[in-house]
């Protein structure tokens, strides 16, 4: 019987790797909350410097949190110095309230689309920064505590083109 369950889970396990799968780094939040003023940093390096790559973004959230979209500002700086600063707005639940991401339970991860085909031209160390933007209507002010986002990240991925 032990052989069994042994054998179903390898397999379980080997289905459920990504091939393409370059990179994936996580960072927790603290509490269960992203602060305005946190900003999550990453570096990566000994990427292929000739294949395409897709990029994401990867959040974590869970029921606290009390937006159907997210504002984010990444930074990706080259090894040469050159940085890229986007901002970027994802829906993460559809309109009737229903989360977007994958999980069961009350987390959801949401792997969303950063750089699609790119390539990373030097070798070296790339830092990759990632900060909220979030805002209420009618205000200026950031959201200081932005809760329900449990974990911050990235992967990189092969492309296939």
């Amino acid at each position: 019987m032990g052989k069994y369950w042994g054998a179903l889970f390898s397999i379980a396990l080997l289905f459920s790797c990504n091939e393409n799968l370059v990179k994936s780094e996580f960072q927790a939040t603290k509490n269960g909350a992203w602060n305005k003023d946190s900003i999550y940093q990453f570096s990566f390096s000994e990427i292929d410097t000739i294949q395409k790559h897709h990029m994401f973004i990867t959040v974590r959230n869970d029921a606290s949190f009390p937006y159907n979209n997210l504002f984010l500002i990444a930074e990706l700086e080259f090894p040469s110095g050159e940085t890229v600063k986007d901002t970027l707005e994802y829906e993460m639940a559809l309109p009737d309230g229903t989360w977007l991401g994958k999980g069961y339970g009350s987390i959801k991860e949401n792997k969303l689309w950063y750089k699609e085909n790119i390539v990373f031209p030097t070798s070296g160390v790339y830092n990759l920064s990632l900060s909220h933007a979030m805002r209420r209507n009618g205000s200026v002010n950031g959201v200081e505590s932005l809760q329900g986002v449990t974990d911050v990240g990235f992967e990189i991925e092969k492309s296939n083109q």
